[in-house]
């Protein structure tokens, strides 16, 4: 996707028309209340708009209309090959409104227009067309039983789903999890996160557009109470959310406490890089190292937040680290030239520059300002809060080994288990170390994350009970059935 001028993203901003209302059953409408929230420009303090504030009574009313959707077949019961077609057809009119969805993020989270445009967007259609592509080549199975039966194993979509996501990947994390889910079947109720939900509501006119069924893809706008309200609908049949742990404990609880819906989780990461001493090209190693813990301001939750480097090595990457550091310019999130934006929000801002004060050595950078925190890189102690909590800000934290061993022990220190990435030029040490460490997703000889085709989730306190991308993502929203049939003519032979 090629890239606008600062003014002509100015200019798109400056035409934008923001949806602001609830998106249920195929229509816009206000919250029953008639209560609003601002949903507020990070990177000026601007309020966009006023955004309808659901409550419980507008969960009902959504779930409601999704289960009749389902129920009655418009889309659930719908060929494979119709549900894939509208899905690429939602694709494409994404793709047909890149640049203004690219803007419109841009501004909702602070995230800047190179990412929004060369990462978010793009990746929001592949997924979406990846997804629509499966709809009709997963096939169900058949088991070795006997001449007189045939056992059949059947999915079948999950029912209504709630849809909980995370500000920091609107779009994408939206298209991870309505990929999958309607391409299953499934009626879904969507909750963005109340810091960032102008995009989700967008793709939602999109998707009427594109012909998916009125109650299929409902969109609540909202805080804590609307999460709570789906997350203890006794006619909401799953939950998949991405965001903190702490939040995600409290979905268990809701299930628990209710109708023990499943629920799958995605959640945060303390990631580990592990440099080994044998690595090659250390400035291609450096540059991994800089995307993975400054891309998207650090608000990522597989960021690589804690290098971990042999010391024999550790002073020539560190002088590479700082010069491709330089290379990610802080500022108006609008110019591409930028890098780094705006963090989400005053509290978020003021959480993460809490951690740059007096205490570890400062490397490179350490200013917070406006809402902005400059790609940082610090020496903390082992058991320095930096190094133990998630910070999810362009926070690096520098930690020194002297063996394999070592690295792959502190690597696994950690409460988190969601991404880790190992630098070596062996190939059984860095297969031992892939194996060894203790997370969902391991790379080596490179930051990332897979591709839409291989399954991210993690381990330990970063995850539970499923996986979003890949043929995996779809056990997510369907169930497994077992189809007895007898095939025998009397009851002896049936036994």
């Amino acid at each position: 996707m090629s890239l606008l001028t600062k003014d002509e993203y100015r200019a798109i901003a400056a035409g934008l028309d923001f949806p602001t209302e609830a998106f249920i059953d195929g229509s816009f409408r206000p919250a029953i209340s008639g209560r609003t929230f601002e949903t507020v420009n990070p990177a000026t303090g601007q309020v966009l708009a006023h955004v309808a504030a659901c409550g419980a009574e507008d969960v009902d009313v959504a779930v409601a209309r999704a289960r009749d959707a389902f129920e009655d077949g418009r889309w659930s019961r719908l060929h494979p090959r119709d549900r894939k077609e509208a899905l690429i057809r939602l694709a494409r009119l994404i793709k047909r409104n890149a640049h203004e969805l690219a803007v419109m993020e841009s501004l909702d989270s602070g995230k800047t227009i190179y990412d929004c445009e060369m990462v978010d967007v793009p990746e929001t259609v592949h997924c979406l067309t990846w997804h629509a592509e499966l709809i009709d080549k997963i096939y169900d199975q058949v088991s070795p039983a006997s001449d007189n039966h045939i056992a059949m194993i059947v999915r079948e979509p999950v029912g209504v789903v709630g849809l909980v996501l995370p500000w920091n990947f609107p779009l994408l994390m939206l298209a991870w999890k309505i990929g999958p889910a309607l391409a299953a079947g499934c009626s879904v109720i969507v909750k963005p996160a109340r810091e960032t939900p102008l995009t989700t509501l967008r793709v939602a006119e999109l998707a009427m557009e594109a012909g998916i069924p009125a109650g299929v893809l409902n969109v609540l706008p909202g805080g804590g109470e609307t999460g709570e309200a789906i997350g203890r609908h006794m006619d909401i049949d799953a939950v998949s959310f991405t965001g903190s742990t702490a939040t995600g404990r409290r979905f268990l609880a809701y299930a628990a406490e209710s109708n023990l819906k499943e629920v799958t989780l995605e959640m945060g990461g303390k990631n580990p890089a592990v440099v080994l001493d044998d690595a090659e090209n250390l400035d291609r190693v450096a540059a991994h190292i800089v995307n993975g813990a400054f891309w998207n301001m650090g608000e990522n939750c597989s960021a690589s937040s804690r290098l971990i480097v042999q010391k024999g090595v550790k002073d020539a990457l560190l002088s590479r680290i700082y010069a491709h550091a330089r290379e990610w310019p802080m500022g108006d999130p609008l110019d591409p030239v930028n890098r780094v934006g705006a963090l989400i929000s005053k509290a978020h801002f003021d959480k993460v520059a809490g951690y740059l004060g007096k205490g570890p050595k400062v490397l490179l950078g350490g200013t917070a300002r406006n809402g902005f925190v400059e790609p940082t890189i610090l020496e903390p102690s082992r058991e320095a809060r930096q190094v133990r909590e998630e910070i999810f800000g362009p926070v690096l934290s520098v930690l020194t080994v002297d063996s394999f061993d070592e690295a792959i022990a502190l690597a696994n220190d950690t409460d988190y288990g969601l991404a880790a990435s190992i630098f070596t030029a062996n190939v059984k040490r860095a297969i031992r170390g892939a194996r060894a460490l203790r997370a969902g997703t391991v790379t080596v000889n490179s930051f990332g994350e897979g591709d839409n085709a291989t399954p991210f989730g993690g381990y330990k306190q970063s995850g539970f009970g499923g996986r979003d991308n890949g043929i995996h993502a779809h056990d997510q929203y369907t169930q497994l059935k077992t189809i007895w049939v007898d095939l025998a003519d009397d009851l002896d032979e049936a036994v």
